[in-house]
């Protein structure tokens, strides 16, 4: 291992600073990116690779994102490959048709490794594929907010309905029992009639 030291000035005199009084590289490493990142989609899985040095390949582990393109890496999904190879297959079905996706991916010395230790490397530069077919409306677009947005306006239309409804009803009654009233009407004219004589 190494002895790391700091030198300084402190309050006018020199001093020398010792954080790790045994230091090793080997359990402090910080992986460059993935390379290459390359994607293919079928109508049966998606497969996405990357390059990397041939002397790292078995060490190493892998963290793949994707997501769609128009939403933020926030809402994207991840993806651990099971083995220590470069690439990963993903079954199509996880993929809308017609929208674009984006992919990313990142890399550290794997947790099984005893010889070596590392954080995550800074991620990849992204690759972009598509699954053919026609785009599908989104399942969000029936979110909460939309309903609500669909359902009050319909839940006033039918309330308004009803109201016009009973109302036309309360004044078409009275022309409902007008053939009724007929008869007594023509038998009091009849009568008048014959009075008048």
């Amino acid at each position: 291992g190494y002895r790391v030291s700091l030198q300084g000035s402190f309050l006018g005199s020199n001093r020398t600073f010792v954080p790790f009084l045994e230091y090793s590289p080997r359990q402090h490493i910080k992986l460059d990116p993935p390379s290459g990142l390359q994607a293919n989609i079928t109508a049966s899985k998606c497969q996405i690779w990357w390059s990397v040095p041939w002397y790292f390949a078995e060490i190493l582990q892998y963290e793949l994102q994707y997501k769609e393109h128009s939403t933020p890496w926030e809402t994207a999904l991840n993806k651990t490959p099971t083995s220590s190879l470069p690439q990963i297959e993903i079954e199509a079905t996880e993929f809308r048709k017609g929208i674009t996706y984006i992919a990313r991916v990142r890399r550290k010395v794997s947790e099984s490794e005893d010889s070596y230790h590392s954080e995550w490397s800074e991620w990849s530069q992204t690759t972009s594929f598509q699954r053919a077919g026609i785009s599908q409306l989104p399942e969000k677009l029936f979110n909460v907010r939309t309903v609500q947005f669909l359902f009050i306006p319909l839940s006033f239309v039918i309330v308004l309905y009803v109201v016009w409804n009973c109302k036309l009803s309360q004044k078409a009654s009275p022309a409902l029992t007008f053939p009724h009233q007929l008869p007594s009407f023509s038998h009091s004219t009849t009568c008048t009639m014959e009075i008048l004589r």
